[in-house]
C-alpha cells in the first residue's frame, strides 16, 4: 500500500491528504435540512448529513489528491449511525481510487490491540467465513504502550499489505508535556522515532517502509531531526493551515527526492467556504471551495519545495 500511495502522490503532484473530519457546524444548511427532513433531528439524520457532505467533498477533490483521512471520533459521536457513515465514506473513497488513512489513534495491548488491527485493517473470522470490518488502507496508532501495542498492527499490515502511521511528535500545543521530556539526553519523541525506524526496517515497500510516523507541521525543527532519524519512513504531517503550519514549515519533512511526507489539512479544506478567502463560493459551493483550497495548498507546498532546491 505504501507503493500505491507514493505512485498516487507522483501522479497528482500533491503530497496532500484531506482530513474528512465533519462537524455539524461545517455542514451547509441545505444538506442538514434535507437530511433532517428525511430522518428527523436524530442520530440517523446527522449521519445522513455527514455522508452527503463527505460525498460532495470527495466528488470535488478525488482527482487532485492521493489520499483522505477520516477521523473516526467525528463519526463515533453519532453512535452506530455515525459509524455507518464512516464505513460508507471509507468505501466510497476507495471506489474513487483514493488511499484511505483511518485516523483512529488506537493504543492498547494484546488481544485488544489485535482486535483493533483486525477491525480496521484486516479480516475477522465468523465461522468458516472471514470479513473486512472498516477496511482502511492505513491507520494511525499510539505507541506509548510499547511494542505490545504496535506489533499486532504490524502483523496484520504484513498479511494485508497495508500500513501504519505511528504518533511520534504530535501537533497539539501540550504535546511537549510528555513527548519533549529528556531521557538519557534525548527527547522522548526522538526515541520513539528511532523505534519507528526499527519497526520499519522489516516492513519495506520498494523505497519506503509502510510503517510511517505522525509529526506535526507546527514543529518544523523537530521534523528536521526526525527526518534524519527515520529516512525510510513516510511522515504524515498534521497541523497545516488551521493549526498554523504553512508550506515553508514543511520542507524539512521531505527527503531530497521530494518524497517522504504527506501533509494533512482538514477544516482548512472541508470548511474552506467559511473562510474569507473562499467566501465567494457560499454554502452551496462548499465543495468547489474545497477544491480551490486543495489547489492553493498544492501550490504552496510546491513553491516551498522548489525554493529549497534553489
Amino acid at each position: 500500500m505504501i507503493n500505491k500511495l507514493i505512485t498516487k502522490i507522483k501522479e497528482t503532484n500533491a503530497p496532500i491528504v484531506v482530513g474528512l473530519d465533519p462537524m455539524m457546524k461545517f455542514i451547509p444548511a441545505q444538506i442538514r435540512q434535507a437530511a433532517f427532513a428525511e430522518l428527523g433531528e436524530t442520530l440517523e439524520g446527522a449521519a445522513e448529513a455527514i455522508w452527503q457532505y463527505n460525498k460532495g467533498l470527495v466528488d470535488a477533490i478525488y482527482d487532485l489528491v492521493p489520499a483522505v483521512k477520516p477521523q473516526v471520533a467525528m463519526y463515533e459521536q453519532f453512535g452506530i449511525p455515525g459509524l455507518m457513515a464512516f464505513k460508507k465514506t471509507v468505501d466510497y473513497c476507495k471506489q474513487k481510487g483514493l488511499v484511505v488513512i483511518g485516523d483512529i489513534k488506537r493504543g492498547d495491548i494484546g488481544s485488544t490491540s489485535e482486535a483493533y488491527a483486525v477491525g480496521h485493517l484486516g479480516k475477522v473470522q465468523v465461522g468458516s467465513n472471514s470479513y473486512y470490518g472498516f477496511d482502511e488502507d492505513f491507520v494511525t496508532v499510539n505507541p506509548y504502550l510499547g511494542s505490545d501495542g504496535v506489533n499486532p498492527f504490524i502483523k496484520v499490515c504484513k498479511e494485508e499489505k497495508k500500513g501504519l502511521f505511528i504518533l511520534v511528535k504530535t501537533s497539539n500545543p501540550s504535546s511537549g508535556e510528555f513527548q519533549d521530556r529528556l531521557i538519557d539526553g534525548k527527547p522522548l519523541y526522538e526515541i520513539v522515532g528511532e523505534k519507528v525506524a526499527q519497526w520499519g526496517e522489516d516492513c519495506m515497500g520498494d523505497d519506503y517502509s509502510y510503517i510511517g510516523a505522525v509529526v506535526g507541521a507546527t514543529y518544523p525543527e523537530m521534523g528536521k531531526v526526525l527526518r534524519k532519524v527515520m529516512p525510510k519512513s513516510y511522515i504524515l504531517v498534521p497541523g497545516y493551515g488551521a493549526q498554523g503550519g504553512k508550506g515553508a514549515d514543511l520542507v524539512h519533512f521531505f527527503n531530497e527526492d521530494g518524497l517522504g511526507a504527506i501533509v494533512n489539512s482538514s477544516r482548512g479544506i472541508i470548511a474552506a467556504y467559511q473562510q474569507e478567502k473562499y467566501a465567494q463560493y457560499g454554502e452551496a459551493g462548499y465543495a468547489d471551495a474545497a477544491r480551490a483550497a486543495v489547489i492553493d495548498m498544492r501550490e504552496d507546498i510546491a513553491q516551498a519545495l522548489a525554493s529549497r532546491s534553489i
